[in-house]
């Protein structure tokens, strides 16, 4: 790509408001996407591959990593923002894991809605938090799920 068609544009302040919601992106987490991401991480603990472990250590099944669960939770946010370098931050509680069967996958749904937008001032660039709501079978698998972004001023 060449030109205006590589660049990234990121949603300037004048297009978010508060109570703004988007999504949802579903995104699908199978065994193999577990080992991939366990090599990718380097975090090879036994609850994200090996059934009997996980479920000898009071699992239901093996289950996915908690970081990739935020990590595709930030992938909606920096969609929606369009610039991935826009997402500052991402903080969360995991209260429930992400159950993994042997066949087929699990999928994870995230919807965003913007919390406050803070105009640029004095220097400071403009900003949007974003509250997340993140579920698996209808169940939240992550709660006070927040990510901060920057976002471009407005100069449209």
């Amino acid at each position: 790509m060449s030109g205006e068609e590589g660049r990234l544009r990121r949603r300037s302040v004048g297009e978010v408001e508060v109570g703004q919601q988007f999504g949802p992106l579903v995104v699908e987490v199978d065994r193999p996407r577990l080992v991939a991401y366990a090599a990718a991480s380097g975090d090879h603990n036994r609850i994200h591959w090996d059934e009997a472990f996980a479920r000898s250590v009071g699992l239901p099944d093996v289950i996915a990593h908690g970081m990739w669960t935020m990590g595709a939770a930030a992938e909606l946010v920096a969609d929606w923002v369009g610039d991935p370098a826009a997402v500052v931050d991402v903080r969360t509680k995991f209260t429930a894991p992400v159950v993994v069967p042997w066949e087929g996958s699990a999928q994870i749904e995230v919807r965003g809605s913007v919390k406050k937008v803070t105009p640029g001032e004095g220097g400071a660039p403009a900003s949007a938090l974003v509250d997340l709501a993140v579920t698996c079978g209808g169940e939240k698998v992550l709660t006070r799920a927040q990510a901060l972004v920057q976002l471009a001023g407005d100069e449209r």
